[in-house]
C-alpha cells in the first residue's frame, strides 16, 4: 500500500458545495463564487483538502446547473471567469484544491452544439447528439426519462427525435462520435490548465449508452470511453476524479478505480443510500432502513475494494436528504447523533466527503409544496396527485427523501437569513438557523464542527485509517455499528450506536482501557455498552 499512500487524496476530505446554497457576497439571493472565496478560512479550519463545486458553468439553471450551454464560461448568477481563477488561486493557498462537477452525459438544448445539431441533418454538429428518425408520436422505443415521461423529445423541422434522459432541456451526447470526445477532452484539458483539483464526473455511467438495446448504464463501451479520456486528459495531472455511478457494483468499481489509474480515483455508488425505499420501487416509496443489510452493503464495499480499488465515503450530497434527519435523530439526539454518523464514516477505508452544513448537523426541513424549488419534487407531487395518491402520503415521502432538503440556505449566523444573503434568499430557510448555525458551532467547543475538524485531523495524523483492512463484528447487531480496523501500526475499534437505547457491544478484551481517540460523549462511560447514539474510537498499538 505504500505506492497507494503518495496519492494525496486518500487521506483527504472533501468538501461539497452547493454554490447557490452557500453564501451570497452582492445580495442577490444567490450563493457565489465570490462568497465561497470570503469562507475560505473557515473550511481552512475545517481542514478539508479539497472542495467539489456542484455545477457553476453557464446554464439556463432548467436543472440547477447540470444543463449546462457553455463548459469553459462561469454562469453569471455565480460570477465569471475571473472570479473562477481568484477562487483556485485563493484556495491553493490555504492547500485547497477546487474540484469542478463535469456533466457529460448532457448538455444544455442552449448549448451552441445543440443549437447546430438542429439546423439540419448534414451539420458537422448534428451527430453530437442522439437522433432517430420517426413519426410525430411514435417514439423510437420506450425509454423514460430520470425527471418522469418519455426520453423522446420531437423536433418537427428534421422529422426526428433527440435523447434525454433527463429533462427535455437535456440532450444527451453521442459518444459514440469521436469528435464529441475530442471537444470534450480539450474542454477538460482546459480546466486542467486553469489549476482545478479534479473533477467530479456527473452520470458517468451512462455515456456509454446502447440506445437500440435500451441499456442506458454500463454499456458496453462505457469502460473503454472512460480509460481514453482517463489518457488524454486526467493521467496529465495529479488530480482527483470520481464518478456517479447509480449502477455500480463492487466488480465494475474496480475497473473505476483500478490503483493503477487507467480510469478513475473512485465512483460514488448509492447501494446503501437505497436501502430505506420499497425494493423495485422509487425512491419515494418509503420503508424501515433495514439497519443489518445496511451494515453488510458498506462492509461488502469495504472488502471488495480493498487494495484494488478505491471508496468514496459519504451519507449525503445535494441529492439526497440530510444525513442526520435520514439515520440518526434530529431532535433531542441531533448532536450525538450526528457525531456518531461522522464516526461511523470516516472509521471506514476510502475518501470521506462532507456536504455544506453536515459538519453543523443541519436538518431536513418540512415545508409546503409552494415553498419546494426542484424539478424532480415537483414533478413526483403533480403526477402522484394526479395518479390518486394521498397528499399526506405524498408529503411524507417529499420530508423524508426530497432533494431540497440539502439545498436550503448555509445556516452562518443566528441573524438575517441565517447570515447566508442580506437580500431575499433564492429558496426559504430552515427556521431553525438561530439554533444550528455556524457562529454558534464556532463557539462551542464541543460542538459538531470540532468533532469533523478532529475527525479530519486524525485521518492525516493515523495510517490505519488510510491502509488498515476492515473487519467487520458485531454483524447480525441491530443497533450497533462496529467494526476493527487492522495494520502493521495499530488496530483501530470503531463503534456507534444508531439507536437511542443503550446497546451492549462485544469487542476484543485487548481494546479495553485503552486510549479512546475520539468519543462523542464526555466521559469514558463503561466498557462493552453505548449509550444513545454513542461513538467512540479506540485504538491499540503495535508498535
Amino acid at each position: 500500500m505504500a505506492e497507494t499512500r503518495r496519492k494525496w487524496w486518500q487521506d483527504a476530505v472533501i468538501y461539497q458545495i452547493y454554490p447557490r446554497s452557500f453564501y451570497d457576497s452582492n445580495g442577490d439571493g444567490i450563493g457565489d463564487l465570490q462568497g465561497i472565496i470570503k469562507k475560505l478560512d473557515y473550511l481552512k479550519e475545517l481542514g478539508i483538502g479539497a472542495i467539489w463545486l456542484s455545477p457553476v458553468y453557464r446554464s439556463p439553471q432548467d436543472d440547477n446547473g447540470y444543463d449546462i450551454s457553455d463548459y469553459q464560461d462561469i454562469d453569471p448568477i455565480f460570477g465569471n471567469l475571473a472570479d473562477m481563477d481568484e477562487l483556485i488561486a485563493e484556495a491553493k493557498k490555504r492547500d485547497i484544491r477546487i474540484v469542478m462537477d463535469l456533466v457529460l452525459n448532457h448538455t444544455s438544448d442552449e448549448h451552441p452544439w445543440f443549437i447546430e445539431a438542429k439546423k439540419g441533418k448534414d451539420n458537422p454538429y448534428h451527430g453530437f447528439y442522439v437522433w432517430r428518425e420517426g413519426k410525430e408520436g411514435v417514439l423510437p422505443n420506450d425509454l423514460k426519462s430520470a425527471f418522469c415521461g418519455p426520453a423522446w423529445e420531437w423536433v418537427p423541422e428534421l422529422g426526428e427525435y433527440y435523447l434525454h434522459q433527463f429533462s427535455v432541456k437535456q440532450p444527451d451526447l453521442n459518444w459514440e462520435n469521436p469528435k464529441v470526445r475530442e471537444k470534450i477532452y480539450e474542454m477538460i484539458r482546459w480546466w486542467m490548465e486553469k489549476g482545478v483539483g479534479g473533477f467530479r464526473l456527473d452520470v458517468i455511467d451512462l455515456i456509454g449508452k446502447e440506445t437500440d438495446r435500451m441499456v442506458m448504464a454500463e454499456g458496453k463501451m462505457l469502460h473503454p470511453y472512460i480509460q481514453e479520456m482517463s489518457r488524454e486528459t486526467f493521467q496529465k495531472g495529479d488530480l482527483v476524479t470520481v464518478g456517479e455511478a447509480w449502477s455500480a457494483t463492487p466488480a465494475s468499481a474496480m475497473l473505476y478505480s483500478n490503483p493503477d489509474g487507467s480510469e478513475l480515483s473512485m465512483v460514488f455508488q448509492f447501494e446503501h443510500m437505497l436501502l430505506d425505499q420499497e425494493p423495485g420501487k422509487q425512491k419515494w416509496d418509503l420503508r424501515s432502513l433495514p439497519f443489518v443489510e445496511f451494515k453488510k452493503v458498506l462492509f461488502k464495499w469495504q472488502s471488495s475494494l480493498y487494495q484494488k480499488g478505491w471508496n468514496s465515503l459519504f451519507f449525503s450530497n445535494h441529492d439526497l436528504p440530510r444525513s442526520v434527519s435520514h439515520f440518526g435523530n434530529d431532535g433531542q439526539y441531533r448532536v450525538e447523533s450526528a457525531k456518531m454518523l461522522a464516526t461511523i464514516l470516516h472509521g471506514l477505508q476510502g475518501t470521506p466527503y462532507v456536504y455544506q452544513g453536515e459538519e453543523l448537523g443541519m436538518t431536513n426541513v418540512q415545508f409546503g409544496i409552494e415553498d419546494y424549488r426542484d424539478i424532480e419534487i415537483l414533478n413526483m407531487y403533480k403526477e402522484r396527485m394526479e395518479q390518486g395518491y394521498a397528499e399526506e402520503s405524498i408529503m411524507e415521502s417529499i420530508y423524508a427523501k426530497g432533494r431540497d432538503n440539502a439545498r436550503t440556505p448555509m445556516q452562518w449566523d443566528d441573524g438575517n437569513n441565517a447570515g447566508f444573503t442580506q437580500g431575499s434568499p433564492w429558496f426559504r430557510l430552515n427556521p431553525n438557523y438561530t439554533e444550528i448555525n455556524a457562529k454558534q458551532a464556532l463557539a462551542d467547543p464541543d460542538s459538531v464542527f470540532y468533532y469533523y475538524q478532529k475527525l479530519i485531523r486524525l485521518r492525516k495524523e493515523e495510517s490505519v485509517l488510510t491502509d488498515g483492512k476492515t473487519v467487520p463484528i458485531m454483524e447480525a447487531d441491530e443497533k450497533v455499528f462496529a467494526y476493527i480496523r487492522e495494520s502493521e501500526e495499530a488496530d483501530l475499534l470503531v463503534l456507534g450506536n444508531f439507536t437511542e437505547e443503550t446497546a451492549a457491544y462485544q469487542a476484543p478484551d485487548a481494546f479495553r482501557g485503552q486510549e479512546t481517540l475520539i468519543s462523542n460523549y464526555a466521559d469514558e462511560g463503561e466498557f462493552g455498552l453505548l449509550r444513545p447514539f454513542e461513538a467512540k474510537m479506540v485504538i491499540v498499538w503495535k508498535r
